[in-house]
């Protein structure tokens, strides 16, 4: 890779692979549901046309769960996978430094990065994970258990009365209708935020398509692994050749269909709960 610009590889073809079906299945699932929970406003009515009719619509709503299923017990699984090749146990895979889940240096991050914002700190030394990519890794973990569970009660109710009192299903109605409302929005903005419209990464960030980023953004952006893995003598290891020209356009394209969808996702909801709310 001399003379040519290097690039830092975070997201293999398996990780990329998998959230490329995760916001296809996502943004179907949004517009579909929405368009069943707002079926009164005009938007709704069009959408539903568009996907030709309620019925095809919620069929496509169903095929969407199971793909985003599909895509969580695979990511699940390949977590075990990548325990046994590694040979770590699960205290470390849980617990170590490159865990997703939230530990001390998080919460220091957090409380550092709210100084920074108003000129009372330095900037954290982020490490593999920041505390904001935590949150909404498990914000899937928490839509896919209660929306998934509810959903297919609601799929399958002759099936789940059996062990379930029959008012569950109303319950879970509410539960699956205002719990996708959340997410939705949750998506549509926090992590849209998170990721895109960040300063230093605005108007958009590639990484999950690409795979990689030039090597001096990733020093800056986690100086903590970046430093780790320069004294360890494992950076050569993750350094990789930039996508060609052409591929990045169509993942920019692709990026932004989904950025314009989610937005206009957003503001039919608010519309419709302004307006015309039942």
């Amino acid at each position: 890779m001399t003379g040519t610009k290097k690039y830092f590889l975070r997201f293999n073809t398996l990780n990329r692979s998998l959230h490329f079906f995760m916001i296809i299945s996502f943004l179907t699932l949004s517009l579909t549901g929405m368009s069943l929970k707002f079926s009164y406003t005009t938007w709704a009515k069009i959408l539903s046309r568009i996907f030709g009719g309620f019925e095809s619509a919620g069929f496509l709503h169903r095929f969407s769960a199971i793909v985003m299923i599909t895509v969580f017990l695979i990511h699940l699984i390949n977590l075990i996978v990548v325990k046994r090749k590694e040979s770590v146990s699960w205290k470390t895979m849980l617990l170590g430094e490159n865990s997703m889940l939230f530990n001390k240096k998080d919460f220091e991050d957090f409380i550092a990065s709210l100084k920074w914002f108003v000129g009372k700190g330095p900037r954290p030394e982020y490490g593999r994970w920041t505390y904001w990519e935590k949150f909404d890794y498990f914000a899937v973990f928490w839509g896919v258990f209660v929306i998934g569970l509810t959903g297919l009660t609601l799929w399958f109710p002759e099936f789940f009365t059996r062990f379930i009192p029959g008012w569950f299903i109303n319950v879970a109605t509410i539960i699956h209708s205002d719990e996708a409302l959340l997410a939705t929005g949750f998506i549509f903005t926090v992590h849209f935020f998170n990721t895109h419209l960040r300063p230093e990464k605005f108007p958009m960030d590639i990484v999950i398509f690409s795979g990689s980023v030039p090597l001096e953004e990733y020093k800056l952006d986690r100086p903590a692994e970046y430093k780790k893995l320069v004294e360890s003598g494992e950076l050569e290891k993750y350094l990789s050749d930039p996508q060609p020209s052409i591929v990045l356009i169509a993942m920019k394209i692709f990026g932004w269909a989904a950025l314009i969808t989610g937005f206009s996702v957003i503001i039919w909801i608010i519309y419709a709960m302004l307006f015309s709310y039942r």
